[in-house]
């Protein structure tokens, strides 16, 4: 019973991680933790001028209205919207810069 046990252990199928993202890393992170709406969206129409065109800036944020927020100021300004990533606490926007 132990080694069909043990094998069934082995066979089981692992949940498939996510690739390594390869991408241009940002030039600029706002940390926007603990902050709620609408701050995280100022805080990264403030700075987003300090970033070269066409470079990343990332904004990290743990209020839920930010994965909305964000693409949304993205499509409303013509900026691009690159990823979200999910951090320990909260999630890090990048946002690449077009003008």
């Amino acid at each position: 019973m132990g080694l069909r046990r043990r094998r069934a252990e082995r066979e089981v199928p692992r949940e498939a991680t996510p690739p390594a993202y390869t991408g241009p890393m940002p030039v600029l992170t706002i940390d926007a933790l603990g902050r709620k709406c609408p701050i995280p969206i100022i805080m990264l129409a403030e700075r987003i001028g300090e970033v070269p065109v066409g470079q990343i800036i990332a904004v990290q944020a743990d209020d839920v209205a930010a994965r909305t927020d964000v693409p949304a100021w993205c499509r409303m300004k013509s900026q691009d919207f690159v990823r979200e990533e999910t951090l320990p606490r909260g999630w890090a926007f990048h946002i690449r810069r077009t003008y």
